[in-house]
């Protein structure tokens, strides 16, 4: 038979441990023994009341910097504002930069006040930045200088890049190189050799060299930044030239093959596969050339482009290129691919006399928002005539390939417009300058700054097609999403 214990010990296993322990300090088995914690150690104490105190002084001080202490405000973001001069003329300029360096881009154009009046109180460049030199030139009377002033690579070595002024003559261009560093003229003028025109660009080959290329009736006339100062200062230089190159232009006149079917009005480096390309602009054709061969890529015929083309993004990621094809009631936009030619997106658009160049903006879809200046009421009867109709201001982007937004209605003369991103990560807006332009008349001169978001919320918009599946205010929600970008 199981003794009583045993069978204790089986049914309460717990009540036997804690039995021997009983035992194991000595004390007898079945009688009750309370134990007293230790007191609390005054190290104990001292880390709580200290940990307590810095909790509440934390807190105290996010009290007092969330309710107390105003937080600096910053500048309100005006939507719109205008600054008016009166007796004025304005100038076909205008121009965002950064002047003092506070992330946000200032705005510089060019005006003059008739009358000598300070009405409205305005710094020249040289009253807030320093002027880093100034050094009279005189070409001679009979002498125009060609646009635009070119930088060309550091050629004195004082590390700071030089600058290229071309001039032309009766039919000689000649070009003058000035320092970037002090102003001084390096080296006598040398001559270019050839007859060209205004919209000069600086191109640079595979090779690393420099050229100069002018337009010059249907084909380009070339020169080397090395072999221009080379001749001014009778001095070897460091700079590059290309064989290539050399090979390709006539040793006489200067001039590359002949490229276009008329004459060459604008000429534009543009993006290529393998470093830049150059766009042909004439009078009846565009042709865009390989950078490096100077054979052409595609050209667009039967074109009457009086416009510098803009370039922009149809497609994610892909340079397209805006052409406004035609004047008046024929006016047309064109929407190219710059890599094919082939035409992305057109419609008709008929432009005012005095009308702004289009314009675009990158968004953050890696796309562009497409800005046009016409008046679309013509494109389908003969409602109104163009001269009695105000500038009117339209906005695409390629989601909504069906769809404009009429922005603005301008009935006053308009010098020139940009639309800008004027801080990084905020909202887009154009900047428009209007009035009398040199040489007219003078009078009321106004710069003025439109948010584009606001322009959006009360656009009217203009369906290209018929049975849009969007309601107005549908798209007008769309483009009000749209996020911009700074140019990479």
């Amino acid at each position: 038979m199981t003794d009583s214990k045993d069978l204790e010990a089986e049914i309460h296993p717990l009540k036997k441990e804690n039995r021997k322990v009983q035992e194991h300090l000595g004390n007898p088995a079945g009688k009750e023994t309370s134990v007293k914690p230790p007191p609390q150690s005054r190290l104990s104490r001292c880390r709580m009341v200290a940990f307590f105190l810095s909790l509440f002084i934390c807190l105290f001080v996010v009290f007092v910097v969330s309710f107390i202490i105003p937080c600096p405000d910053r500048p309100a973001s005006q939507g719109v504002w205008r600054i008016d001069y009166k007796a004025a003329v304005a100038y076909d300029f205008l121009a965002t930069e950064d002047v003092n360096k506070d992330r946000i881009q200032d705005i510089l154009f060019l005006y003059k006040n008739t009358n000598g009046s300070r009405s409205n109180f305005s710094l020249s460049c040289a009253d807030e930045g320093e002027t880093l030199w100034s050094h009279p030139s005189s070409f001679g009377g009979n002498v125009s200088v060609l646009s635009p002033l070119l930088q060309v690579p550091d050629i004195d070595a004082d590390g700071v890049p030089d600058l290229l002024v071309l001039t032309q003559e009766e039919n000689q261009v000649n070009g003058y190189v000035y320092s970037g560093g002090t102003g001084q003229q390096i080296g006598p003028p040398g001559s270019l050799g050839v007859d060209g025109t205004s919209g000069s660009i600086l191109y640079v080959t595979s090779a690393g060299a420099h050229y100069v290329l002018i337009p010059c009736g249907t084909s380009l006339c070339s020169h080397s930044v090395k072999g221009l100062y080379e001749k001014a200062t009778g001095r070897d230089s460091s700079l590059k030239s290309d064989p290539l190159w050399e090979g390709r232009l006539n040793a006489t006149f200067h001039r590359l093959q002949e490229h276009s079917s008329g004459a060459v009005r604008y000429l534009m480096n543009v993006p290529g596969k393998a470093g830049e390309d150059l766009l042909l602009v004439s009078s009846e054709a565009c042709v865009l050339l390989d950078g490096q061969e100077l054979v052409p890529r595609w050209t667009l015929g039967a074109a009457q482009v009086l416009r510098k083309p803009i370039l922009g993004y149809y497609k994610p990621d892909t340079p397209a290129m805006v052409i406004e094809n035609g004047t008046g009631s024929e006016r047309q936009i064109l929407l190219l691919d710059l890599s094919s030619g082939a035409v992305l997106w057109s419609q008709a658009l008929p432009g005012l006399p005095r009308d702004p160049r289009s314009a675009s903006l990158p968004t953050a879809d890696h796309r562009s928002a497409f800005f046009f200046w016409g008046l679309h009421e013509l494109a389908g009867a003969n409602q109104t005539e163009p001269g009695a109709a105000g500038h009117r201001l339209y906005m695409f982007h390629p989601t909504l390939p069906g769809v404009l937004l009429e922005l603005a209605n301008i009935s006053t003369p308009i010098v020139t417009f940009q639309v800008v991103l004027l801080e990084p990560s905020r909202h887009a807006a154009y900047i428009l300058l209007t009035g009398p332009a040199s040489p007219d008349p003078p009078g009321l001169v106004s710069v003025a700054k439109h948010k584009l978001r606001d322009l959006i919320a009360s656009s009217k918009v203009v369906h290209l097609a018929e049975g849009s599946p969007d309601s107005d205010q549908v798209v007008r929600d769309r483009f009000s999403r749209l996020r911009y970008r700074n140019e990479a």
